[in-house]
């Protein structure tokens, strides 16, 4: 083995050193997630603010991980939580479990439980990671709640469990694009997803998004986030 041979195995490394870093900046800079990202779950009202979860447990029963509680309990009738008989008086997920495969929505007959697209959250201890019926609900003002432990950005509570609009009913194409959805407290009745639906926001390819500004701005080519005040959690 010649002594020039021993260089030989720093040849990659070397090479790597005259091309342009692609490290993201995080989490100054964050990759845009997609419009049907699986995230922290929330429970919906209606936009007259009752609660759109009736208790049926078809969430609990459907999922693989085993990580939803659901008790229910007969609406008062002098003051309903639901408009149906029932409504959810327990519903706890346990994140420790939960793999994020969205069955609970596709299961929900009245679409109460749905994903919104955040997913950095971590915990310091085991009883924060389930959450209860308390920190899922939405609030008065139909936005997710804020937990201490999660790391809202602007836009993660839109396109909640988007794939859901994005299909037709058995892969019927005159569906396609319909509204057959309840409307949102705080939202309206969101808008059908397609694959590229009209208006959808598409970041140029090699973009970056700074959270540094406000509001955030997109970069081509560019690692320095553009310059502004920090901006702290929240959902917009």
């Amino acid at each position: 083995m010649s002594f020039l041979s021993f260089f030989g195995g720093f040849k990659v490394s070397l090479q790597q050193m005259a091309k342009t870093r692609v490290t993201w900046q995080y989490p100054l800079e964050k990759k845009p997630k997609a419009n049907r990202v699986h995230g922290r779950h929330v429970l919906n009202r209606y936009e007259d603010g009752m609660e759109k979860c009736i208790g049926c447990e078809l969430c609990a029963g459907v999922c693989p991980a085993d990580c939803i509680y659901v008790r229910g309990a007969d609406n008062p009738a002098d003051d309903p939580v639901s408009p149906g008989e029932r409504y959810g008086f327990v519903y706890e997920i346990n994140y420790l479990r939960c793999i994020h495969c969205d069955m609970c929505v596709e299961a929900c007959p009245t679409e109460a439980i749905t994903e919104t697209k955040l997913f950095e959250f971590s915990f310091t201890n085991r009883a924060d990671a389930i959450y209860t019926k308390a920190e899922l609900l939405v609030g008065d003002d139909g936005r997710p709640q804020n937990l201490p432990w999660e790391d809202w950005r602007e836009g993660d509570d839109l396109f909640t469990s988007a794939w859901m609009r994005a299909t037709s009913p058995s892969g019927n194409a005159a569906y396609e694009g319909k509204v057959q959805w309840s409307g949102e407290l705080g939202y309206g009745v969101r808008a059908p997803r397609g694959a590229r639906a009209a208006g959808a926001t598409t970041p140029p390819p090699g973009s970056r998004r700074s959270v540094t500004s406000s509001p955030p701005t997109w970069t081509t080519g560019s690692a320095t986030p553009t310059s502004g005040a920090p901006k702290g959690c929240g959902t917009g």
